[in-house]
């Protein structure tokens, strides 16, 4: 009994302190189990400040580099458009000298062109200027020899016609009536030709653009009587005594002047206008007996007819 009392009362004993033992370890439980559980408001309120503060601070840093950032686009953009607008007029200031330049090269080249052109005027109507003088001073000296040479053949008692003294250079006052209606009856025909005979008018304009074409106005007093003069010394002062003063003798000398006109452009039609033409200078010496009629009325024809050619062509007839 003792011994059970002893353990019951021990027991008891243990019971009791092992209740509060348990008891105090579930209130440490609990209380680490709270303290676990539920934070003090202070400190939940610390740490809440702590992180506003941070994601304030966060923010206002990605504000500051966004700023930063735009700062340096606005920069680069500002940049660029300076660099395109100084390209732009570096651009247009080397096409602006390209322009100049080009258009420097163009006069350069319009000039040398004009300046090629106007030397190849001057060499062409040199040419025809010389080439008229020298040929006239041949048909000239030719005619002078044959009129001199018959002249001297008849002394000496050959028989052939003195030309020397069948067509002289005595001069009258009817000879100008007779000249004015020789250069009427030659022009009025040739300008209506003209307009009625289209192989005459093209081979009449050839003829003219060629000799012509290149001349100045004073250059046709030249190439209309020194020609003129010329050929009818040798023609009908020179070759149409020999075979006699008669219109068969005009009409073969004419037919021989009418064919020398062909070439350089001159036709068939032309040639027989020539012979008409040489016709009628030589039917104008026969009745006079003299050459200077024939030479007059030859350069006058020759004077009106490249007026009128220049006075009716177009400049682009004239240049070509």
């Amino acid at each position: 009994m003792i011994v059970v009392n002893t353990l019951l009362r021990h027991g008891t004993a243990f019971l009791w302190s092992h209740q509060l033992l348990s008891s105090h370890q579930g209130r440490k439980s609990n209380v680490l189990f709270s303290t676990r559980k539920s934070l003090p408001a202070n400190v939940c309120s610390g740490f809440g400040l702590q992180f506003r503060a941070f994601a304030l601070r966060k923010s206002e840093k990605k504000e500051r580099n966004y700023l930063k950032l735009s700062k340096t686009k606005s920069k680069t953009l500002q940049q660029s458009k300076q660099l395109s607008s100084e390209d732009t007029v570096d651009l247009s200031d080397k096409i602006l000298t390209r322009d100049d330049n080009t258009c420097d090269t163009s006069v350069e080249l319009i000039s040398s062109n004009l300046n090629e052109n106007d030397l190849t005027a001057r060499r062409t109507r040199g040419a025809v200027l010389q080439a008229c003088i020298v040929s006239s001073g041949l048909i000239l000296a030719l005619g002078a020899i044959i009129r001199q040479a018959s002249h001297v053949a008849s002394m000496e008692g050959w028989a052939i016609f003195d030309s020397y003294t069948e067509v002289s250079f005595g001069f009258e006052t009817w000879h100008i009536e007779l000249i004015i209606g020789l250069v009427i009856l030659i022009s009025s025909c040739r300008y209506m030709l003209l307009r009625i005979w289209p192989d005459f008018s093209e081979s009449s304009k050839a003829a003219n653009q060629q000799i012509l074409g290149p001349l100045q106005p004073l250059d046709y007093v030249i190439v209309a009587f020194l020609p003129g003069i010329s050929e009818e010394l040798l023609f009908r002062g020179a070759l149409l005594p020999l075979f006699g003063l008669n219109w068969k003798s005009a009409l073969a000398i004419g037919a021989i002047f009418g064919g020398l006109h062909l070439g350089s452009g001159r036709r068939y039609s032309y040639a027989v206008w020539a012979t008409f033409v040489g016709l009628a200078y030589g039917v104008a010496t026969i009745i006079s007996s003299n050459v200077v009629v024939a030479m007059i009325s030859h350069s006058l024809n020759n004077l009106i007819g490249g007026l009128l050619w220049r006075l009716t062509s177009t400049p682009q007839e004239k240049n070509e």
